[in-house]
């Protein structure tokens, strides 16, 4: 039997990486042996989806992994974020870690981030949703069982009314026009409940909204 090289997914608890968890898992070519999250010591959430560490974890579960999760403080430099996460992939590598999976669908500049942040450590990133038309995979994780809940979005971009809503055929209808649909840009973030990857559904509901630095979260809270 061949030996699967160990990959680590980068876990944001939102569609896309949950997605890109299902088709890795349906490709066969990695034993993925974690979750690597980013949460926000001060306010015990995930970094910009502002998803309780309950849920995510209660997520992590349902899909059957092992919860890596780095914490930084609020507010977060570059210098602390790197630094943590270098110790981290240091970690990794010694545990015989030896790719890291991203969600990530077109951005550019994000994607030569993560590949030289990566240079050099022995550990690789892969991508295997990038260059996916968004409006297609937006509806496909749908029609694919995927429930979500958006979590975050920027006021810049939506309306804060948008924040706490199901990620489904209605939402995609009603974005505003030059909104990507999978919130690539930036527009939004989201929590999965349910979906392919997960072995059960995460029961939530939807809590008080607020506003904060540009910003609308819904408090998503297990139901």
């Amino acid at each position: 039997m061949m030996v699967r090289p160990k990959a680590l997914i980068a876990w944001s608890s939102g569609k896309d990486s949950a997605w890109a968890l299902h088709e890795t898992r349906r490709a066969g070519d990695f034993d993925i042996v974690g979750a690597l999250t980013t949460v926000t010591d001060t306010f015990g959430r995930v970094s910009m989806h502002g998803v309780r560490e309950k849920l995510l974890r209660a997520q992590l579960e349902a899909a059957g992994l092992p919860a890596i999760v780095v914490h930084i403080p609020f507010p977060c430099s570059n210098e602390t974020y790197e630094q943590k996460m270098a110790a981290t992939m240091d970690d990794a590598r010694a545990s015989g870690v030896t790719h890291v999976i991203f969600g990530d669908l077109f951005l550019e500049d994000v994607r030569a981030y993560r590949e030289r942040q990566l240079s050099g450590t022995g550990i690789m990133p892969v991508f295997p949703v990038w260059g996916r038309p968004t409006a297609a995979l937006a509806r496909e994780m749908i029609d694919g069982g995927v429930e979500a809940h958006l979590s975050t979005v920027d006021l810049r971009k939506l309306p804060a009314s948008f924040a706490g809503r199901r990620f489904d055929d209605a939402l995609l209808d009603t974005l505003p026009a030059g909104t990507d649909p999978c919130g690539e840009n930036g527009e939004f973030h989201s929590f999965v409940s349910a979906g392919p990857m997960l072995s059960r559904k995460i029961a939530v509901k939807v809590g008080q909204t607020i506003a904060r630095d540009g910003f609308a979260y819904a408090d998503l809270l297990p139901a």
